[in-house]
């Protein structure tokens, strides 16, 4: 289960969530930004406090630099499965 840890302004969470879209990729999308408890289980559960933070589970793959980059790689598809 891919989750997904946003801002509503964020054009890097847009850009993550359209990138997951765009790979037909099924996410849970945790808004975060009006509630401080969800940002800090992200940050709790990652160690960053920047948004977005994808996970797959409990591993924290990054932000949209990282999935962008394991996705130019042919690596996200594989690790979603």
């Amino acid at each position: 289960m891919v989750t997904i840890y946003t801002k509503n302004y964020c054009p890097y969470c847009h850009k993550a969530k359209d990138l997951l879209d765009s790979l037909n990729i099924e996410y849970k999308d945790i808004d975060v930004t009006e509630d401080q408890s969800k940002l800090d289980e992200a940050v709790e559960k990652s160690g960053f406090t920047t948004v977005p933070q994808v996970f797959i589970g409990d591993k924290c793959l990054g932000g949209f630099d990282d999935i962008n980059k394991l996705n130019k790689e042919g690596k996200l598809l594989d690790l979603v499965k």
